[in-house]
């Protein structure tokens, strides 16, 4: 767990820069296919299993599974290994249990369904930088 020097209210992000490397890179690992809606929770204060929750969505299974096989690859190659992925298979949500964070890569109607944000309401949530934006790639889309 990594103490903060600042106390803010769940209300207020927390800013990016405050983000582990390996997290950063997860975010970086699948924007590079495409992950839709990227979203980190800060669970420090309310859960001692993790500290980060990051929630991304693909398209479909195929994206789900490029999404997952990406940020594992990067990881791994970075010295990170997953310590375990469940749900690549049915790739309706896959999950990568990096220790200190996890990420969770949704099918969007799953991702609807199980409501993570909702659910982990509690937690702060981390304020990205526009490059994490799913806008910049949906507007890649409609432009073709």
């Amino acid at each position: 767990m990594h103490p903060q020097s600042t106390v803010r209210s769940n209300s207020q992000p927390t800013v990016a820069e405050t983000l582990d490397e390996r997290v950063l890179a997860a975010l970086h690992a699948a924007g590079e296919k495409k992950a839709l809606e990227p979203v980190v929770l800060d669970l420090r204060d309310i859960a001692s299993f993790t500290d980060y929750f990051v929630i991304v969505s693909g398209a479909n299974e195929r994206q789900v599974q490029a999404i997952s096989d990406e940020v594992y690859e990067s990881l791994k190659k970075a010295g990170h290994p997953a310590a375990r992925v469940e749900g690549y298979k049915t790739a309706e949500w896959i999950l990568l249990d990096f220790g200190d964070f996890v990420v969770h890569v949704f099918e969007q109607k799953a991702r609807k369904f199980y409501d993570l944000e909702r659910l982990w309401r509690e937690s702060k949530r981390i304020e990205l930088p526009p490059e994490f934006s799913s806008d910049s790639a949906s507007s890649l889309r409609t432009e073709s």
